[in-house]
C-alpha cells in the first residue's frame, strides 16, 4: 500500500517531497496543457522550496526519457504481444501512447528528479498539523 511517508506516494502524487502534506503544481489535472509545468514556489505547509536552484528541473528531461521509454515498451508489449496486433500497428500504439501520455510523462520525470534529492521529513509534516490544530 502506498502512503504518506514514502518516496512513491510523493512521486505518483506530486505532492512536496519533505512534508506530503501539499500538491507542488498549481492545478492538480496534468491535461490543462497550459498549466501542465506551472509549479507552486515552495510548499505552504513546510516552506519548501521545489526550485532548489536556476534551472533545477532541466535534469529532469534525463529522468523523461527514461519514462518515456518505459511508456513505450509497455505499449509495444501491450499491443504486441498481449494483444497480438501487427508490428506496425505496434508502433502507432507507441506514438499514440507518448502522446496522450505526455503530460503525465513529464510531471512524473519531475517528481522523480526532485525526490532524488529531498526526502520525507516526519518532523516538517507533523509541524504543520500541529499548527493547523
Amino acid at each position: 500500500m502506498i502512503r504518506k511517508g514514502m518516496k512513491l506516494y510523493s512521486i505518483l502524487f506530486g505532492v512536496c517531497p519533505k512534508c506530503h502534506q501539499e500538491s507542488m503544481y498549481q492545478n492538480k489535472n496534468p491535461y490543462v496543457l497550459s498549466e501542465v509545468i506551472k509549479m507552486r514556489e515552495s510548499c505552504s505547509h513546510c516552506h519548501t522550496k521545489y526550485q532548489i536552484e536556476p534551472s533545477f528541473f532541466y535534469g529532469s528531461m534525463y529522468v523523461s526519457y527514461a519514462v518515456g521509454i518505459a511508456f513505450a515498451v509497455a505499449a509495444f508489449i501491450i499491443s504486441y504481444n498481449i494483444l497480438e496486433f501487427s508490428l506496425m500497428i505496434a508502433f502507432i500504439s507507441i506514438i499514440g501512447t507518448l502522446i496522450v501520455f505526455a503530460p503525465i510523462i513529464m510531471r512524473l520525470s519531475r517528481n522523480i528528479w526532485i525526490n532524488i534529492f529531498m526526502s520525507y521529513d516526519k518532523e516538517l509534516a507533523s509541524k504543520g498539523s500541529e499548527k493547523q490544530s
